[in-house]
């Protein structure tokens, strides 16, 4: 049987940072407004078109010395990074929830979640396809009515909340794509554990706003990866909230 869980373990992990590779893509191509169809894979500084072999997720940009096959332009690390984390991403939730029928859409919803915040570090933009794709895949379990309405809950809140602060200040508070986000943490996290992963969000994003100063900070990149951590530690951070609350 362990022998069973650890192949099923490296399939997740192979086919993890395959769907990394096609994040580069998306990574790419949504916020330049190109298609992610067409065209094929190309270098892109050259525009070459590439081979079959040079597209293997890790392995070709190993295999290249991180440089175009082509013109010998560096390729950006990025891409074997992308694909490395998701697939420790979805090992690690195949070794949180196991083999459910649910594992799938939780490992997408969080591969988009990856995505968004590659997206959001490079171009201050939170796509919206690839949002509401996340907030999809989220709601995509068992107790399907109750992450509905958390995601309800949650993204009302939000909203309602930025609505206030934004006619107090007589600005734009919070966005849609952090509503949007955080339906999608709800739903994946429930209550109180969302809460929970809002406060860890606003501890990790401390630092850097106090070093960015004037310059822009992401907030999607500290809510995902305050989401992913909420969600592979549920019981113990439950168990620090309870003891915080009731000693």
């Amino acid at each position: 049987m362990e022998a069973y869980n650890i192949l099923i373990a490296v399939f997740v992990f192979l086919f993890g940072i395959s769907v990394g590779s096609f994040l580069n893509v998306l990574i790419y191509r949504i916020p330049n407004e190109m298609s992610i169809n067409f065209p094929p894979s190309q270098c892109t500084s050259c525009g070459h078109k590439l081979k079959w072999y040079h597209n293997i997720p890790l392995i070709s940009w190993l295999a290249l010395g991180g440089k175009c096959a082509f013109c010998k332009e560096k390729i950006s690390a990025q891409y074997p990074v992308v694909e490395f984390i998701n697939g420790l991403i979805w090992l690690a939730i195949f070794a949180k929830i196991g083999l459910v029928w649910y594992l799938p859409f939780v490992m997408l919803s969080f591969s988009m979640l990856l995505a968004l915040t590659m997206i959001d570090f490079k171009y201050y933009a939170v796509p919206d396809n690839l949002n509401i794709a996340a907030l999809i895949f989220a709601l995509i379990q068992p107790d399907f009515f109750h992450a509905i309405l958390n995601a309800l809950y949650a993204g009302g809140a939000l909203y309602l909340l930025g609505f206030i602060v934004s006619k107090l200040a007589k600005k734009e508070a919070l966005g849609e794509a952090d509503i949007i986000v955080a339906a999608t943490m709800a739903a994946l996290l429930g209550f109180p554990l969302f809460f929970i992963a809002m406060f860890i969000a606003a501890i990790l994003a401390i630092v850097p706003s106090l070093l960015a100063k004037d310059t822009k900070v992401p907030f999607v990149p500290f809510l995902a990866l305050a989401t992913l951590i909420t969600y592979l530690n549920q019981e113990f951070l439950l168990r620090m909230l309870e003891a915080l609350m009731y000693g």
